[in-house]
């Protein structure tokens, strides 16, 4: 996930002096339903926060998270419901069937690390380390997954306690490798969709989550398109070797490769329409060389793609190609683009979304639901609500002292989550829920 564009204090105002949590106030018939929910889901409150621990202390890369997925599947079975393991190497699926077979939902949760080396000063941080891409590296739980699979055992764990007064079912979907499998591998919600994560029964809608810095116990949406596309791109830009000190002598690779990142910049800010949806387009990673007296052969530019719409996404694919390899031609190098497609654009679905929001602002109060603007992360859960009505939201994890704008992001050694939140995103995904199966 990345930075909300958002000044948060401007946003909530005096958000941060009210309660973090409030009860329900259902005036319906449904109140007593309501209200139990909120009974049961302050009982497991500290357990939930005991797995968010545990899971934060031992986290695991993207298609190894064994131990997670070891201590789901036995949470599920010993809640008496049907579990499905090692769908996509490591997922886990889960059935809660409850006093009738329709309307069907499914709940999402992502298990995977980071490889990071924790920094937090908590007696639960990481010591883990595991090899990816071939290196020895930390592993955290630097983007909070550990929340995600923390509260959707909590959900699991309510709903499955009141499956006599549930209309429906409940399929709950705990995800690896939401970051991205290991390199020469498979993984993440494509591959659980190949392996039939939505069938048998498919879900009439799909919910999910992501911790990030907002104030703790606040909700984010967006309505229609929320997080970005993400797609990545690699040039190799190759030129002709020559001594630093007769650079005539050969083709300089190292200054058209800066050329092209400059070209890159103005692909966002010039040739496309700005007025339609934002875009980005970023280096993030330049090498070549190996001497300051050796202009080398060929230098080697990574970087990603941000869009909120299809069209402008395709268009923005072609211009990289041909940015790139025009300004190489120019300077007789040559550039070879490789685009590789990563997720699509991860879209609310409008009238589930307003169904939701209302249940939230019942459930939280009106302050805590906030429509906030597009975010330029991406998320694979898109893949999940391209195939069924999916709604998305953001769960606020600062604590009041801490300034949301400052406070260290999803993917930083420094990122931490406030564990109040994790109550906010139970009692969320549960009235959710079971909101959704009593309307439909």
């Amino acid at each position: 996930m990345k930075p909300l564009h958002i000044k948060w204090i401007t946003l909530f105002g005096l958000l941060a002096l009210l309660p973090v949590f409030r009860s329900s106030a259902q005036s319906s018939p449904q109140e007593a339903l309501a209200a139990e929910i909120d009974r049961r889901a302050a009982a497991i409150e500290e357990q939930v926060i005991s797995w968010r621990r545990d899971i934060h202390q031992h986290p695991e890369l993207g298609n190894r998270e064994f131990r997670t997925a070891r201590l789901v599947a036995e949470h599920l079975r010993g809640l008496g419901i049907e579990v499905r393991a090692e769908v996509a190497h490591t997922g886990v699926i889960g059935l809660l069937r409850g006093k009738t077979a329709t309307p069907v939902i499914a709940i999402r949760a992502d298990m995977d690390a980071l490889p990071v080396t924790e920094q937090v000063d908590v007696p639960f941080a990481s010591k883990v380390t595991a090899t990816y891409n071939g290196q020895e590296v930390g592993v955290m739980h630097a983007c909070g997954h550990d929340n995600h699979v923390a509260i959707l055992m909590g959900v699991a764990q309510v709903l499955a306690s009141m499956r006599e007064q549930i209309p429906g079912t409940v399929k709950f979907i705990f995800q690896p490798a939401e970051e991205g499998p290991p390199a020469g591998e498979e993984g993440g919600a494509d591959l659980m969709i190949r392996e039939g994560t939505l069938e048998d029964p498919v879900p009439d809608a799909i919910f999910g989550l992501h911790v990030l810095p907002a104030p703790v116990g606040a909700v984010v949406y967006r309505s229609g398109p929320f997080l970005a596309s993400s797609d990545g791109f690699s040039i190799t830009v190759r030129g002709r070797q020559t001594h630093g000190a007769i650079p005539w002598g050969g083709v300089d690779p190292i200054v058209v490769a800066s050329q092209i990142v400059l070209g890159l910049q103005t692909i966002a800010s010039r040739q496309v329409d700005t007025t339609l949806s934002p875009s980005i387009v970023s280096v993030g990673s330049i090498h070549g060389g190996v001497r300051g007296n050796i202009i080398p052969d060929e230098v080697k530019l990574v970087g990603t793609i941000r869009t909120f719409d299809a069209g402008i996404r395709e268009e923005i694919h072609r211009r990289v190609r041909n940015t790139a390899t025009k300004i190489a031609e120019s300077a007789q190098a040559s550039a070879e683009v490789s685009i590789r497609i990563g997720y699509p654009v991860t879209v609310n679905d409008p009238e589930l979304t307003a169904e939701m929001i209302a249940i939230l602002q019942r459930v939280h109060g009106e302050e805590r639901v906030v429509e906030v603007p597009r975010i330029t992360g991406a998320e694979d859960f898109s893949l999940f609500a391209e195939k069924v009505p999916g709604f998305y939201f953001g769960l606020g994890v600062t604590p009041p002292e801490v300034d949301p704008d400052t406070a260290p992001r999803n993917h930083s050694p420094l990122f931490a989550a406030d564990e109040r939140a994790l109550k906010v995103g139970l009692r969320s995904l549960t009235h959710m829920a079971v909101g959704y199966l009593e309307a439909h």
